[in-house]
């Protein structure tokens, strides 16, 4: 928090002129990328929450959840965020089965009292973690589809969108011909600019194939170094990494001007992406998923020829104070970059 004061000046808001004109949602937070500096803010001020926190660090939004739908907290939580002039996208979990639509049906309709822009749900882990085999892998993939199947009738009674996250699970042609088959102006995508590299896809194919469907974004980017059983993948602040995020932004903004970017800096030691294992390959198929050499060569292109411009984030052995100061610091140059270049 002392470094957020620190480098206040550099954040550079602009709602004041621009959500006035109702036309600018801008950017945001994840609170993926806020981990500690939240628990940090709570130490400080139990009654403090990542809304209050966005708050203070002068952004235009955040991605939340409710902590209650009693119609009591959720009029005081909509005040608080158009007192802040703050846009919010909750997220809340989707229905199990037939018997929690109801439920479903009340926290909705919670959201939509709260004043959300849209609903975010991260569906899946990390696919070549999760799962040692293509049945398990197709099982889970059922179990999504069937989930936001059920789902739909509600978004749409709420007129509320849900952008489902590329999180690690499917590829960008799976997601997109899911989205295609469902065909609701409700469902899209909640486009998270880095993850599909675990994926061996090149950002640009996956930008390509799941912007369309982009209804909210958790930007970020991505640095990337070989390790012995494939290669290591890190957020890093926003352009010290690889992916082309001004004409991505100048793109996905001219389509929808009024898309939220929510910052997902995430703070941590570099993921392992094993491709060089059998585990890895394990819920890949040549006729359900495929995952055509091509694309590993590229890959491991983009990975040996774009080395790391610093030595990736890495969070191990540090004191949970010396972390949260990392994670601020990692925050607040991504904010910097995000006003100052990107003009978020």
């Amino acid at each position: 928090m002392v470094a957020a004061a620190g480098c206040a000046p550099f954040l550079l808001s602009r709602k004041t002129a621009e959500a006035a004109e109702g036309g600018f949602v801008g950017l945001g937070g994840a609170p993926a990328a806020f981990g500690l500096e939240i628990r940090a803010s709570r130490a400080a001020d139990p009654h403090a929450d990542f809304l209050d926190l966005c708050h203070r660090l002068e952004l235009d939004g955040c991605e939340t959840r409710l902590e209650s739908a009693d119609a009591e907290a959720v009029r005081a939580f909509r005040e608080r965020a158009e007192r802040y002039r703050m846009r919010v996208i909750v997220d809340t979990p989707l229905p199990r089965d037939e018997s929690d639509v109801a439920r479903f049906d009340g926290a909705v309709k919670a959201c939509q009292e709260a004043g959300a822009f849209s609903l975010h749900a991260a569906m899946t882990q990390r696919r070549y973690e999760q799962f040692d085999a293509l049945d398990a892998f197709r099982r889970d993939f059922a179990r999504c589809q069937k989930s936001v199947a059920l789902a739909e009738p509600v978004l749409r009674k709420y007129r509320l969108k849900l952008g489902i996250e590329n999180h690690k699970g499917w590829r960008a042609a799976e997601q997109a011909a899911w989205l295609q088959r469902l065909s609701s102006e409700w469902v899209g995508v909640h486009f998270d600019f880095g993850n599909n590299l675990s994926l061996c896809e090149d950002p640009e194919e996956t930008f390509r194939i799941l912007s369309p469907y982009a209804i909210a974004c958790h930007i970020k980017d991505m640095a990337v170094e070989p390790y012995e059983d494939g290669f290591l993948l890190s957020e890093v602040p926003l352009g010290d990494g690889i992916l082309d995020l001004a004409r991505w932004v100048a793109a996905l903004r001219q389509r929808d001007p009024r898309i939220p970017f929510d910052v997902e800096t995430i703070t941590r030691d570099p993921l392992k992406i094993p491709v060089f294992t059998q585990k890895y390959w394990a819920t890949f198929d040549d006729s359900y998923s495929p995952l055509p050499g091509r694309d590993l060569a590229r890959v491991l292109e983009i990975v040996h020829r774009n080395p790391p411009k610093k030595p990736l984030p890495r969070t191990a052995g540090l004191s949970e104070e010396r972390q949260t100061r990392l994670e601020a610091e990692n925050n607040l140059l991504s904010i910097r970059y995000a006003r100052q270049t990107l003009h978020l």
